[in-house]
């Protein structure tokens, strides 16, 4: 089963990272990113830009209106997220103790992944 970990962490904190100290969490979640490919366990893996380029599409209303910024005012944002195939919840969980020990802070959110449309399954 495919499951999503989402990646929540404080931008205010992640974005007044040097650019030494975020390459150097990079690279250690390049190391688990390496060996999962190997495995055959990873999928896409996205890192998202700060919610200051964020733009929200609100359809609670009619008609729909287009704001700009995130969604919710939270402490923690959505920055990323990493697509795994794992047997079992417990599986997926040791991965993203894994990534936790490498990139502290924040929290994942994991979610099993019903799969809706599979573009790479689409002739071109």
């Amino acid at each position: 089963m495919q499951y999503a970990i989402l990646c929540y962490h404080d931008e205010k904190v992640t974005c007044a990272w040097s650019q030494e100290h975020d390459d150097a969490i990079m690279n250690k979640l390049g190391v688990v990113m390496e060996r999962l490919t190997k495995e055959r366990k990873l999928g896409p893996v996205a890192r998202l830009l700060p919610t200051t380029a964020a733009t929200t599409l609100r359809k609670d209303r009619e008609p729909p209106i287009v704001v700009d910024g995130p969604f919710a005012e939270t402490k923690e944002q959505l920055l990323g997220f990493y697509i795994v195939d794992c047997a079992s919840l417990d599986e997926v969980l040791d991965i993203a103790r894994e990534l936790g020990a490498v990139n502290p802070g924040g929290a994942y959110e994991i979610r099993p992944v019903g799969m809706f449309f599979d573009a790479s399954a689409v002739a071109s």
